[in-house]
Formats: structure tokens, sequence, C-alpha cells
């Protein structure tokens, strides 16, 4: 963002972020340091998340841009004040939709949640009337009519100026122009804030890190295939797991199990636990967003991220093409991208 823009942004008075993940959380952090979200911003997070809780204290330890708050969990998503800037991730939920049609906020802006960030800019910058659902979500009347009505709201405020995505993920080119040419503000980062930051936490000293997916737990792929590559891994070296939040329980039990790997806690996102690997190590992942996050923190490390390209046989049925299609432009670095 130019320095226009961010003058512009800090007239705009204070935004309330409500955040589900914690990536969402991280992300609305930047956005309040790339001054986007105005002079003070309060950060509410979602109640009963362990991974919110853990986020919220890694954050607490690193020196917080001025004129952030991190606020106590709430249970549902606050109302803000009238005619304020409000933030949130999950575009898709409910409650969100929700709000944007019973309140009036000055300002809209969407903080990465992963890839459904890419879906929502594909429904925004598609055609008009199209519902704001979840990809493969089965939707009944009245939800789809809450997500169209939403779609429009969403809309109507990109052509008035009042939306902004602020995202770190790779935005095809085409899409992009596309998602401009509605009016909206497409803002793309690369965590100079968490950059900033000294590091607090030790790295773990094995030198493959393994990311944890949620393509299992989802369906999307075969467990005991999943399994059998990650006890490939463990028995050729010391392997160092992190687990995705939504990994089963059952199945963490079953990686620990596995000789030469070691699980470590989750819970706060990869970009604030990994970015102090050294050069020596490497990470491993299947298609993921974090993976163009980590590229970006640990490129002047030295440290690669490779994305494992998941065997044809390892897909369900229930993956459809168009997911496959998605999480391909996260496993190579040249994806045609603008940012």
């Amino acid at each position: 963002m130019d320095e226009y823009g961010r003058d512009h942004a800090r007239k705009q008075g204070s935004a309330v972020a409500w955040v589900e993940s914690p990536l969402q959380m991280l992300c609305a952090v930047e956005a309040h340091h790339a001054g986007l979200l105005g002079e003070r911003t309060l950060l509410v997070p979602r109640a009963k998340l362990r991974p919110l809780t853990v986020t919220g204290r890694e954050l607490s330890r690193l020196a917080l841009p001025d004129g952030l708050e991190l606020a106590g969990p709430e249970p549902g998503m606050p109302r803000p004040p009238y005619r304020r800037t409000w933030v949130v991730g999950d575009a898709f939920s409910g409650k969100v939709q929700a709000g944007w049609l019973t309140a009036f906020p000055r300002r809209i802006v969407v903080v990465d949640d992963g890839l459904a960030t890419i879906r929502l800019l594909e429904l925004l910058s598609g055609r008009a009337g199209t519902p704001l659902l979840r990809a493969r979500a089965s939707a009944g009347p009245l939800r789809t009519a809450l997500g169209t009505a939403a779609g429009l709201r969403l809309r109507a405020a990109a052509r008035s100026g009042r939306l902004s995505i602020f995202t770190a993920l790779p935005v095809p080119a085409e899409l992009a122009k596309a998602v401009r040419e509605t009016g909206a503000d497409l803002v793309t980062h690369d965590f100079s804030w968490l950059r900033s930051q000294p590091l607090r936490r030790p790295r773990p000293e094995e030198r493959t890190v393994v990311l944890g997916t949620s393509l299992v737990r989802n369906g999307l792929i075969h467990r005991d295939r999943y399994l059998t590559w990650l006890a490939a891994l463990g028995s050729a070296g010391p392997v160092a797991y992190f687990p995705h939040r939504r990994e089963d329980p059952d199945d963490l039990a079953r990686v620990r199990e596995q000789p030469g790997i070691t699980v470590y806690g989750g819970g706060a996102p990869a970009e604030m636990t990994l970015r102090g690997l050294a050069a020596e190590q490497r990470v491993l992942s299947l298609p993921s967003t974090a993976v163009t996050s980590l590229r970006v923190l640990l490129a002047a490390r030295g440290v690669a991220v490779e994305t494992v390209e998941v065997p044809e046989e390892w897909w369900t049925s229930r993956a459809a093409p168009s997911l496959r299609s998605h999480l391909s432009m996260f496993a190579h670095h040249d994806t045609g991208v603008t940012r």
C-alpha cells in the first residue's frame, strides 16, 4: 500500500477485527501494521478455540503495532459501533454474512483465511447473484438466500470503494485484475511485521520439518497412503512433525508411533512457529497455503520449502478436479501470480 493509501486508511478511525483461525489473527495484525485499518484496531478472537488462545499468547510476547489491542475471546461476532471498519477472515460464515446485512460498516476488510480467500475472489469477480458459499458446501434454500444477499452487499461495497481484501497468497494475475475491476482493493503483503520481530522460541533440531495437513480429515486423500508416506520419511532420518490444527487426534496418535518422527505441539500458525529455521533445514508439505507464506518468511534464511505433489492414487472421490487445481497453485514458486 502506498503512502496516500495509508494516510487515507488512518483517517477512517478505528476497526474491529473478528477472527476465527490463527492465520486470520496473524493477518489482522499485519493489516493493522500496514496501515489498512486506521489508527486503532480491537482484535477479538472467537471463544473456546485453543489454537486462537495459543496464537494470542504468542502474539502478546511480541511488540504489537501501536494502536492494536488484543481483546478477550467472545462466543459470537461482536457488533462494531456504527460506521466503523469491520475486519473478518471467514467471508462464508453465516454470522458474518448476517452482520453485513443488518449493520452498516464504514468499510469491510477481509483478511486471509487460506484457500477460502481464493474462492472468495473468484466468486466476487464472477457472475452477479452468485451466492457466497463454501466450496463443497451443501446449502439449503435459506442458507443459499443468505449467501446471495451477502454477495450482493459485498459487491456493492466493492463498487463504492469500501471493500479491501488483504492477502499474502499468490493470486493469479487474471483473477487479481478481475477483482480490482469490481472496485475492490486487493492488497498483498509479505508479513513485514512478523519478519521484523525477534525470534523467541527455539527451532526444532531435526533437519526435515513436515507440515501436517487437513486433507485426510476432510476425506480428500486416503489416510493409509498419507501415513505410509510419513513412515517412510521417518525411517530415512529424524523428522519434526507440526500438526495441522484440524488433524484428527487418532491420526496424530498413529504418527507419534512412527520411529524417527517427533510430533511438536500445534496451535500457533506455522508462520510464527517455523520462522527461525536454519539454512540446513527443509520444510515439506502437501499443497497448502502455508507453503506460500513460509517461502516468503524463510527465503532470506536460505531454507527450502518444498511442496510434495499428491500422487493420483492418494486422492479420494471427494477431491474434485477444481479443488486439485486450486491446490496446485501453491505447489511451485513460478505460479504466474501478481503481487
